[in-house]
């Protein structure tokens, strides 16, 4: 599920998840918790995602995925590192996209979200 200009898109219905979203849920567990914590929440080592996606679009998030990104603070330098090798992440990165985005807006709450079975 995407929109016209390519955004990959979640659906929630009932508290339940699309099966992108789910598998979303699972990568970014997999791959990114450790350093953005559980549920997109934040970290002493990085933001809270689930905050950043109400500021940042599809796009720049991939760019950030890909590329990774070095911020210079008062408190030192804060790097994402470049995941744009990683097939377990680029290849699940529209999903990770949906369940942090769903993160975002409040559609879904913590822990792992349930998904509802797609129309046969």
């Amino acid at each position: 599920m995407v929109d016209d200009q390519g955004v990959p898109l979640y659906a929630v219905r009932d508290g339940k998840v699309d099966q992108g979203t789910y598998n979303g849920y699972r990568r970014y567990a997999s791959s990114c918790h450790v350093c953005h914590g559980p549920d997109g929440l934040g970290s002493s080592f990085a933001p809270a995602l689930a905050d950043s996606l109400k500021r940042m679009d599809y796009w720049q998030f991939t760019d950030v995925v890909t590329n990774g990104r070095k911020n210079m603070g008062a408190t030192g330098d804060k790097v994402m590192p470049t995941f744009g090798s990683d097939p377990n992440v680029m290849l699940n990165l529209a999903d990770i996209y949906r369940y942090l985005k769903a993160r975002s807006d409040d559609k879904i709450g913590r822990g792992r979200p349930e998904r509802f079975k797609a129309p046969s």
